[in-house]
Order: structure tokens, then C-alpha cells, then sequence
């Protein structure tokens, strides 16, 4: 029987998890962000991939990068299967050792869905004695397999800016519309519409999205799933179950409960790299090139 879903964490490594899905058909998403910075490879099947306002259809081989704070989604096309590994990276780690957020989304390039594999391969295996310099050699390497995206200009508004941070700042208190309003001074309309051009989400889908994202740090700690439904401002833990869910494709029990995937040996076979790949720092498939900014169906990996 396949395994639906399984979440990774390591104490020696904090700054870092992964999610395993083994069967996406039964994984959906509602549009969300997150506070980490993610990437991605899509191990089987086919999905949609929605960032930001542009939606493409992917294949197995292909790698999706999502920055902090961008709306996205990925799921299933028509009840196909699909399968794919995730890494959610904390900013600050990345941010010490100088990474540059990348403009690209997603990716067919061969090389990096390889090298991905090797280092969740890499990472799983908790006798390895490395890990956190392999995640920094990777990252350090990663914009090699990338390209500059001009994505599409936004336009700047500060109120709507304030909108945004008002509710980050207040995101665990009962929070109406009009209390946005008020502390923004938009019209209630204007608000509505020109938020979602903004920022791809209502401002109550926003304020959503702002408490997932707090629980999700907590429940990572361990914290009891009742308390944090109250800290994070939901009415109770029912509410936060129903958010979780629609967020994160998980009930907070199963992800608060997520643990090591290792040794590797116990990996899918589809983690390891084919024989002759080199995994050391550094090593690429020659002739490699990371996609444009062209919607076109990614190639599969030979």
C-alpha cells in the first residue's frame, strides 16, 4: 500500500523538513504561501502548479521553488496519480550563508532533479555526518541550474501594504474587515478587489494563510494542537483542523507528529540517483539547462 503522506523533521537539524507524498490524488490544496523558502521535485505523474497568478501543468523530473510569502498550489489533474518529495528551508539558515531568493518557479531541468534527489537521499540518512554542509553546498550551487525570470511588474501601494501588515501584526486577534479598513483607510471595496490583485488572496483568505503559518511553527515545537488553535486566533481546534487541511493537505495531528525518514535504506528506490551520478559539491550532467520562462509540458529525466 502506498504511503499517502509522511512529514520530516530532525532535531540536530531545526532549520529544515521535508514532505514525502506518495499519492497526491488524495492531497489537495487551497492557494497559500509560506514563511520558509521551499523546493521541490515531482517524482511521478502529472499536477497543476499554480504561483502567483500563473498556472502550468507539470510532469515527473520537474522541480518547483516557491519564495516566502508567494501564493501557490499544487494538485492532482483529474484524479491522476502523482508523487512528489518537498524541502522547507527557514530564511534566517539561508540568509547566513548569503542565498539570493531565485525569480524562476519551476524548473525541467535533469541535473537539478537529480542532484534534488540525491540530497533528500542525502538528508534522510541521519548516520550521515554532513547533512547541514550538504544543504549548504547545494544552495550554494542551486542558482548555477537556474535562470533570471522577468516575472510580471507589481505595482507598489503603500496603504495596501499596510493592509497586509496590519493583519500580520494582528493576525491571532478577531480581526473584521473593517478593522482592515480602518487601519489601512481603504473603502471596503477597493480593499476586497485590489488586495487580491496584490497579494492572490482576499484579505480574510490573507489572514488564513497568516494563521496556518503560526500554528505550523508551533506545532512544529511539539505545543498541544488546542492551545495553538487559540493562540494562532481560531475559534477552536475544529477551525483549525478545517484551515490546516485546506492549507496544508494534513490535519495538524498528522504533521505535528512527522518524524525522521531514515535510515535511507528504507527510502523509495526513486531517492537514490542512478548509478554513475556524482553527488559531491559541484557535480552536474553535462549540457544541462534550466528552463525559460516558456509554459511548455517539462520533459521526464533520462
Amino acid at each position: 500500500m502506498i504511503e499517502v503522506s509522511r512529514f520530516w523533521r530532525d532535531p540536530a537539524l531545526p532549520f529544515v523538513e521535508a514532505r514525502r507524498v506518495g499519492d497526491g490524488r488524495k492531497v489537495c490544496y487551497a492557494a497559500h504561501s509560506h514563511e520558509s523558502f521551499s523546493i521541490g521535485v515531482i517524482t511521478g505523474g502529472h499536477c497543476t502548479y499554480l504561483s502567483g497568478a500563473r498556472q502550468v501543468e507539470l510532469s515527473a523530473g520537474s522541480t518547483v521553488l516557491m519564495n516566502p510569502g508567494v501564493v501557490h498550489a499544487c494538485n492532482p489533474i483529474a484524479g491522476q496519480g502523482w508523487s512528489y518529495l518537498m524541502l522547507y528551508v527557514d530564511m534566517p539558515w539561508l540568509q547566513a550563508r548569503g542565498f539570493l531568493l531565485p525569480t524562476q518557479t519551476w524548473s525541467s531541468s535533469p541535473a537539478l532533479y537529480h542532484r534534488l534527489l540525491q540530497l533528500f537521499a542525502d538528508l534522510f540518512d541521519s548516520a550521515n555526518e554532513n547533512r547541514e554542509a550538504g544543504l549548504a553546498c547545494f544552495f550554494g550551487e542551486l542558482p548555477g541550474y537556474l535562470h533570471a525570470v522577468e516575472g510580471p511588474a507589481r505595482t507598489q501601494h503603500p496603504r495596501l501594504e499596510t493592509a497586509a501588515a496590519f493583519i500580520r501584526a494582528h493576525r491571532a486577534d478577531p480581526l473584521s474587515l473593517e478593522d482592515i479598513c480602518a487601519a489601512s483607510g481603504l473603502s471596503r471595496s477597493y480593499l476586497i478587489r485590489a488586495f487580491r490583485q496584490r497579494f492572490d488572496l482576499t484579505p480574510h483568505g490573507y489572514l488564513l494563510d497568516q494563521r496556518v503559518q503560526h500554528a505550523r511553527a508551533q506545532l512544529r515545537r511539539g505545543r498541544a494542537i488546542a492551545e495553538v488553535a487559540v493562540e494562532a486566533g481560531f475559534a477552536d481546534q475544529a477551525h483549525l483542523q478545517r484551515a490546516f487541511k485546506q492549507h496544508l493537505a494534513a490535519t495538524p495531528g498528522h504533521y505535528r507528529n512527522g518524524l525522521a525518514l531514515s535510515p535511507a535504506s528504507r527510502l523509495p528506490q526513486v531517492l537514490h540517483c542512478p548509478q554513475g551520478q556524482n553527488s559531491t559539491c559541484g557535480s552536474r550532467l553535462a549540457g544541462d539547462e534550466a528552463s525559460t520562462a516558456s509554459i511548455r509540458k517539462p520533459d521526464t529525466p533520462h
